[in-house]
């Protein structure tokens, strides 16, 4: 199936290349546009299309996305849950958080719920390292996180809407 941006994200992109001195340096913004117009994944349309789009190998567009874990391959859940894992956080309970998460969501790290309602991930940094440990939920940070704050986030994930 072919992958198409409307024409209000077609002018959008037009914008994101007039920013930059050549095409390939556009080529992250670029699909992280493409990523978010096609229900938050990259698929092999989405890395054709940038490719032509940008006149770049397929090839070079297909590296980006296989080496940066913000792009996602499969299509995720609906909310994706980060968790951080860097020094500051993992000195402070990222690796129980990360068990708890797995034990509560029935999955491990790169899994996505039975329910397509969340996904589970981890980061080597999300910048919050003074409120250790913390997770990112879609766009939000949720930082000095305890367990019981957790399974409050999280259930409200799993069995609100």
């Amino acid at each position: 199936m072919e992958f198409a941006l409307s024409a209000e994200l077609e002018r959008e992109l037009d914008a994101i290349i007039a920013r930059y001195p050549n095409r390939m340096a556009a080529c992250i913004p670029a699909l992280h546009l493409c990523q978010r117009a096609n229900g938050d994944w990259v698929s092999p349309a989405v890395v054709d299309y940038v490719a032509k789009r940008l006149d770049l190998p397929a090839a070079h567009v297909e590296g980006l996305v296989t080496f940066y874990s913000l792009f996602n391959q499969e299509r995720p859940g609906e909310h994706q849950v980060w968790v951080c894992r860097t020094l500051s956080c993992a000195l402070r309970g990222a690796d129980t958080l990360l068990a708890h998460c797995e034990k509560k969501l029935g999955v491990k790290v790169g899994g996505t719920t039975g329910d397509r309602r969340v996904t589970l991930r981890t980061a080597e940094c999300l910048a919050s390292c003074g409120t250790a440990p913390m997770i990112q939920v879609d766009q939000e940070y949720h930082e000095n996180l305890t367990i019981a704050e957790l399974d409050r986030i999280l259930d409200r994930l799993l069995y609100e809407d």
